[in-house]
């Protein structure tokens, strides 16, 4: 039996640097891991950590010439030839060598490279939290490692995972992003009954970890801790989980019961300073319904003018603004220091013209404010608004009931309007009888009709003119056209429905309409003719918007108003996704049944998708749902805007004079005169507001108001 020889090891030299040189056979040719200036200053720290595998370069007869080319450990060669090149480091000092002469150059580099085993996570993980737990903090472990101390943070995170989930990960049962999730909730009994939990279920994907471990906090992004302020909730006792690992918004704060009496505070001190004011009453929630103001009379304060000082100071900014503008007009980029002085007299400026509202006293005496929460988490005070009860009384002039086609004469009791004969045959003037007064103007009734109805323009007009009077005015009764616009006050009835994209841009257009009008309703219609053409459609829009009422209500069945709904927003392009509307558990997915959820979730993203998630329970299902359809555009059907049907457009018939006379605006012709022909432009043309916005652009005539 032949004698096992035994292993020789390589032998081990101090070699000075400048004997060494890089070899051809070095396999790494990708720049990979820390760099040349990070590992530079490693090994200035703690010196060289392992030995560079060298071997000897040979004469051509086979003698060795002193030099040694590095096959393995090119990089740790190069971060030597910096030191010395910094000056740190000589370059006859001796650096410790492993001497190959066996084999391959290219197997050593090779072998170097590829048998080297990563580090586990988990052993980094602890390793992080060892050097912690001997004193090290998070910068100097981060300095250590040429990580960022965010880096050092994830990993002390996940390192403090309860030892039980960190064995299952270490044994595979778990990923590192199921890992990560778990680091939401520091409870480490919380984290295992989640864990346990998780083995009944189908799905363990790492968003149903966050939930399950956040259940019953309150997301920071919430407009109630915006409100409060992270700080000082922080600084109450309040507790914030947050996600080291994925965007969380901000985090989940712990104690909603302390967030709720710190809101409750809040407002109470917010309401207190408005009461100040002087309303009459104030009323204070966290959030009103949509349309709470519904019946309601609006007054409308003026703004506090500057005062001279102030005027001086406003024009001494805008002169110095203006001033710096032109001086730079010619730079591609302004200087630093003036871009800064610029934004320093933009806001000094919009401080100035933020001017304060003053009401009269009878106004305060009469309406009230509304103090509540914006979706944002700003404080929202709305003022001014009367309620009915609180409304002055006064003598309302009797209009009667305008007659309507035919206007009936006949009913009238002749003898309870007519004067005896014999006051008839006296000279003396007197007042006419009603009955004659009411034929009169019944006759002018009639006239005036036929005549509002070949002027489309001045009959636009009317109309705007009656609306505007009962949207933007209660209880005026200055017009004679019976046209009355209801608002439906649904949003009563629809949680969250007042902090949407859409009905947000109706609240600010309303209130912007209503601070270009006059104050007093005999003024509107003078004004309304001095608005241009534009500003009288936007605001015809606007009014017309505001009576749509598309709800269907089971208590209220209106199916040829509902088709009709389907027919308008058809006609406008309506697209429920682009104006605003998300699909969430809240919206629909949470109150609709597993099938209806697995329905969306196959029309959005395929029956795939829908089969992953159809064996999980309810509450997972909807989670799932959620994520799987953001972004997709999906809509339930009541949102949907069917198909207009293609058919063609009836022809318009013109009634010529024989039948009345003619309908349009030229009465030699017979034709409608257009903007290009010197007329008024035609209401409804379509390349007429070019803004989404149809009240922002329009130059508005002045009103009385102003």
């Amino acid at each position: 039996m032949t004698k096992q020889q035994k292993i020789t090891l390589s032998a081990s030299r101090d070699i000075p640097l400048n004997k060494l040189m890089l070899s051809q056979s070095n396999v790494r040719h990708v720049k990979a891991g820390v760099s040349i200036e990070e590992l530079a200053e490693d090994i200035a720290r703690r010196t060289l950590l392992s030995s560079i595998t060298v071997r000897p370069v040979l004469d051509d007869s086979g003698a060795e010439t002193g030099m040694y080319t590095i096959p393995a450990g090119g990089r740790r060669f190069r971060a030597l030839e910096l030191l010395v090149k910094q000056k740190r480091m000589n370059k006859t000092a001796l650096v410790p060598c492993i001497v190959r002469t066996d084999g391959l150059a290219e197997e050593d580099s090779l072998a170097e490279n590829v048998q080297r085993a990563p580090l586990h996570p988990l052993d980094q993980f602890r390793a992080f939290q060892a050097m912690r737990e001997k004193g090290r903090t998070e910068e100097e472990i981060a300095a250590a490692f040429f990580v960022s101390a965010s880096v050092v943070k994830q990993r002390l995170k996940l390192a403090a995972v309860a030892p039980s989930l960190l064995d299952a990960y270490a044994e595979e049962e778990m990923t590192l992003d199921q890992l990560m999730a778990f680091t939401v909730n520091p409870d480490h009994t919380r984290q295992e009954q989640v864990w346990e939990a998780l083995q009944r279920h189908y799905s363990r994907q790492p968003y149903e970890i966050r939930r399950m471990l956040t259940e019953g906090a309150v997301r920071a992004s919430d407009k109630r801790p915006q409100f409060v302020g992270l700080d000082d909730y922080i600084e109450a006792g309040g507790e914030i989980l947050r996600d080291l690992f994925q965007q969380d918004d901000g985090g989940w704060l712990q104690d909603a019961a302390l967030l709720d009496v710190m809101v409750r505070e809040k407002l109470a001190e917010e309401a207190e300073a408005v009461r100040a004011e002087g309303w009459k009453w104030v009323e204070v929630d966290t959030e009103f319904p949509y349309g709470h103001t519904f019946g309601m009379r609006r007054v409308h304060g003026e703004a506090v003018p500057m005062s001279d000082e102030e005027a001086a100071r406003y024009q001494a900014l805008k002169a110095e603004y203006d001033a710096l503008e032109a001086e730079h007009a010619e730079a591609d980029e302004l200087p630093d220091d003036i871009d800064a002085r610029l934004g320093e007299i933009e806001e000094a400026m919009e401080a100035f013209e933020a001017r304060p509202i003053r009401y009269e006293a009878d106004d305060l005496t009469q309406a009230g404010t509304f103090v509540s929460i914006d979706s944002s988490g700003r404080l929202r005070v709305e003022r001014g608004y009367v309620r009915a009860e609180d409304e002055p009384v006064e003598e309302v002039e009797d209009v009667g009931e305008v007659a309507s086609a035919p206007v009936p004469v006949a009913d009238i009791d002749e003898t309870a309007t007519s004067a005896p004969d014999d006051e008839e045959e006296d000279d003396g003037l007197k007042p006419l009888s009603d009955r004659l007064v009411m034929e009169l103007t019944a006759h002018r009734t009639l006239a005036l009709r036929n005549a509002l109805a070949q002027d489309p323009q001045v009959a636009f007009l009317a109309a705007l003119h009656a609306m505007v009077l009962r949207l933007f005015y209660r209880y005026a009764v200055d017009s004679c056209v019976e046209i009355e616009p209801r608002t439906a006050a649904f949003g009563s009835q629809v949680p969250g429905l007042g902090d949407t994209a859409y009905a947000q841009a109706i609240d600010q257009r309303h209130e912007t309409w209503a601070g270009n009008l006059p104050k007093a309703p005999e003024d509107l219609w003078q004004a309304l003719t001095e608005f241009d053409s534009c500003s009288r459609e936007a605001l015809f829009a606007h009014c017309v918007a505001m009576t749509v009422n598309a709800v269907r209500d089971p208590y209220q069945r209106r199916p040829r108003a509902i088709a009709h709904a389907d027919v308008l927003a058809g006609t406008v392009g309506l697209d429920m996704a682009k104006a605003g509307w998300t699909v969430t558990g809240d919206s629909y997915l949470g109150r609709v049944t597993k099938a209806r959820i697995l329905e969306a979730v196959r029309e959005a993203k395929g029956e795939d998708a829908a089969d992953r998630i159809a064996g999980l329970k309810k509450a997972e299902m909807v989670t799932a749902a959620e994520d799987l359809l953001s972004g997709t555009g999906w809509l339930p059907d009541p949102l949907r805007t069917p198909p207009l049907p293609e058919e063609d457009a009836p022809e318009i018939k013109l009634i010529d004079d024989a039948d009345g006379g003619p309908s349009d605006d030229d009465p030699d012709t017979g034709e409608a005169q257009s903007a290009e022909d010197g007329g008024e432009p035609a209401i409804g043309d379509s390349d007429r507001m070019e803004d989404d916005d149809p009240v922002a652009g329009y130059a508005f005539a002045k009103t009385a108001a102003e």
